[in-house]
């Protein structure tokens, strides 16, 4: 097994790549040797990886074939472990565990009079701790497999979760898509209602959405089970508990197995960066100390989301976390995981009060935390061994370098990271600059602008951007017009004119130029006007804003369903023609006076003029494949609420002509010749002459490759 070799095999191949990399290769060494060490010990000591990763069928409560069960915990800090429940009529301590080595605990409870389990499912229980000083504290099993809120209760109960009759999955596993179109989505906001919308709502009106609209993947947000709603499910509470707020988990179940039947395959937006402090629901003192899981003090605490830090280095989590993930694939069946906060697990610091500036100092030395990188590691290395079609995404806003390179050179091993700068500039942008200010080279940087060999989801805004304290592009672009204007009986407001232009426009150059995979957050490809804001305090508790109004994308009347339809047909398209699966774009253009941009991808010559006033007739563009051209997708078209400027009939056909440092280029028909500010690279000897109506993108396609 290449892995158990205790110097990183590829290491190299990363170095070739990245020379300036070179001064910190025995930091490379080093991590490598942590990951290999701790997978040694796993294959040495726990009979290997398979099982150690399956902990879960040990861990927690478990049927015997007789009807008796098995119960297992770990808790070091406890004095006494018991179990009670409505089993036992809440009797404290008729059934206490028995201590084992290294801090567990198991307890067998023989099968009932009748032979029949003696917990019946759905009942509650609690494992009841002990502490050192006599203490006594009842907690959910850190392995619940269900957790429910009762009646008017404020914490969760721990039920026991074992139907009669199990979900069986109907559908098959969708292989791995080469281009990885995300739907960012929320189970509770996917409805109109002023509600939690459920798994059933989303199965049945929302996956049909998403088929349409041409993505490919869904990103589930919020499913392993947090106490509080408002945290967006980033307080984690029972790690192996689907939220039981959305329903019982056979509908999480049926819900993947629906998605995999339209070919959508599913991630979890897993948290094992932190955990909720909660103590009577959550992990926090489960044993009725501050550490176990954790850290003790205050390096286990994070200071700004006042949540608990795991102690990567503890084998224990590291038993906990790695079966929490393979639960989640074997259990559920979803696809693969986006890890939330990767950077304040990277460093002891956690990001806080730090700026990175991308200096390859700032993620090496003192600052790093090694073990946390080495479970990134083993738990992508575990996840890719066992499960090879499962995806994983970082969330990194540090630009750690490698962290989407394999584990055999030494990186992180994550198959893709998030392109956190884009969404940020879009805003920047909107914000702080006309439109005749906006600055083509700085748009084009930033879009291109990630690192050779590692993977980028790219994306113009996710649930972030929408959160309230923010704003969505599309409100920061029309603001209080979306709520007078947006009918097509109404009049078309230079506002709202402009912001749907530009809405299409972002979203397109951001798919096609950002990164290797996009991602949107629900709602947000039809520009749904107003911030998200979860029930809280500060509102009043209301729904109003933690809803997602898809019927606005549905009705006739309205300008939404403009901005819906370009999502669909610019998905469709790079599901025809693959430019995410493709190698980075040329850019051949990028003029500053003109608003223009070109480039060329997957056989696609991508123009985009983002000039609000100036229309060019006969604008030469520099193309390296020579051939007729055709347009494959118009945001000017009338369908896609734009002004209707381009004949779809016409075929443009490329000259010999050297232009923009490209063999062929095409006319966009009479426009200025000079290109301040193109790419440079390998001479175009060819061109087309195209017309480029103002706020207007244009993908033609070369029909002489294409057949």
């Amino acid at each position: 097994m290449a892995a158990l070799n205790p110097v990183a095999p590829e290491l190299h191949r990363l170095l070739e790549r990245d020379p300036h990399l070179a001064p910190f290769k025995q930091d490379f060494e080093r991590r490598y040797a942590t990951f290999h060490r701790i997978l040694k010990n796993i294959e040495d000591n726990e009979d290997g990886l398979n099982k150690f990763t399956r902990s879960y069928q040990t861990f927690g409560i478990h049927r015997f074939v007789d009807g008796g069960l098995y119960c297992k915990e770990w808790a070091p800090g406890a004095e006494a472990v018991f179990l009670t429940g409505d089993f036992n009529n809440w009797n404290t301590f008729s059934h206490p565990y028995k201590k084992m080595d290294f801090g567990k605990w198991e307890l067998f409870i023989p099968p009932g009079s009748d032979g029949v389990n003696p917990v019946p499912h759905g009942s509650k229980l609690k494992v009841v701790i002990r502490s050192q000083n006599g203490e006594i504290f009842y907690r959910i099993s850190p392995w619940a497999r269900y957790v429910a809120r009762q009646d008017t209760s404020v914490t969760y109960d721990w039920i026991h979760w074992e139907p009669p009759v199990p979900y069986k999955r109907k559908h098959p596993v969708p292989k791995k898509p080469k281009s990885l179109r995300i739907y960012e989505s929320h189970v509770g906001i996917a409805s109109p209602e002023g509600k939690i919308a459920s798994y059933k709502n989303f199965t049945h009106n929302v996956l049909p959405k998403v088929k349409d609209l041409g993505y490919n993947c869904i990103q589930l947000m919020a499913i392993m089970e947090h106490a509080y709603y408002a945290s967006f499910g980033y307080q984690v509470t029972s790690f192996f508990a689907a939220s039981s707020r959305y329903g019982p988990p056979d509908d999480l179940k049926e819900l993947i197995d629906v998605a995999h039947s339209m070919g959508i395959i599913v991630l979890l937006d897993v948290v094992h960066s932190h955990a909720s402090s909660n103590s009577e629901d959550g992990l926090n003192k489960f044993d009725g100390t501050d550490s176990a899981f954790f850290h003790s003090g205050p390096r286990g605490t994070h200071s700004l989301w006042d949540s608990r830090l795991f102690d990567y280095a503890n084998w224990e989590v590291l038993r906990f976390l790695l079966s929490n993930l393979r639960w989640w694939i074997e259990e559920y069946a979803f696809d693969g995981f986006r890890f939330d906060g990767v950077s304040s697990m990277l460093y002891h610091h956690h990001g806080i009060g730090v700026g990175f500036s991308g200096d390859y100092n700032e993620y090496f030395g003192m600052q790093v935390d090694e073990d946390a990188l080495a479970y990134l590691m083993m738990a992508n290395h575990m996840i890719h061994f066992l499960h090879p079609e499962c995806i994983t995404v970082a969330e990194d806003v540090s630009g750690m370098p490698a962290l989407a390179c394999s584990v055999m050179e030494g990186g992180g091993g994550f198959d893709y990271r998030l392109a956190m700068a884009i969404p940020d500039k879009w805003i920047q942008i909107l914000k702080e600059f006309k439109d005749e200010e906006w600055n083509m080279g700085n748009i084009v940087f930033t879009l291109t602008n990630r690192r050779h060999g590692e993977k980028y989801i790219t994306y113009a805004e996710s649930h972030d951007q929408a959160l309230v304290g923010d704003k969505t592009l599309a409100f920061w672009l029309m603001d209080a017009e979306m709520y007078t204007y947006m009918s097509i009986i109404s009049p078309l407001t230079p506002v709202i004119d402009r912001g749907i232009q530009l809405h299409k426009m972002i979203r397109l150059i951001t798919h096609a130029l950002g990164g290797e995979g996009y991602l949107n957050f629900m709602g947000n490809e039809f520009g749904h006007p107003e911030w998200l804001d979860f029930p809280r305090r500060g509102n009043n508790e209301s729904y109003h804003y933690a809803r997602r109004q898809f019927h606005l994308a549905d009705d006739q009347l309205l300008r939404y369903r403009f901005l819906n339809a370009f999502d669909r047909d610019m998905n469709k398209l790079e599901e025809r023609c693959g430019w995410l699966a493709s190698p980075q774009a040329y850019v051949s253009e990028k003029h500053e006076s003109n608003k223009v941009i070109a480039f060329e991808r997957a056989n696609l010559l991508f123009i985009f003029n983002f000039h609000p006033s100036k229309s060019f007739t006969d604008y030469r563009v520099g193309v390296h494949t020579p051939g007729k051209y055709k347009i494959a997708l118009d945001s000017d078209a009338p369908e896609y609420g734009g002004h209707n400027r381009l004949d779809h009939n016409t075929e443009f056909f490329t000259q010999e002509f050297s232009h923009n440092y490209c063999a062929n280029s095409v006319l966009q028909p009479n426009s200025q010749r000079e290109s301040d500010g193109h790419s440079r690279g390998q001479q175009h000897k060819h061109h087309l002459e195209v017309y480029i109506p103002s706020r207007v993108a244009i993908v033609l396609e070369n029909t002489d490759v294409a057949n």
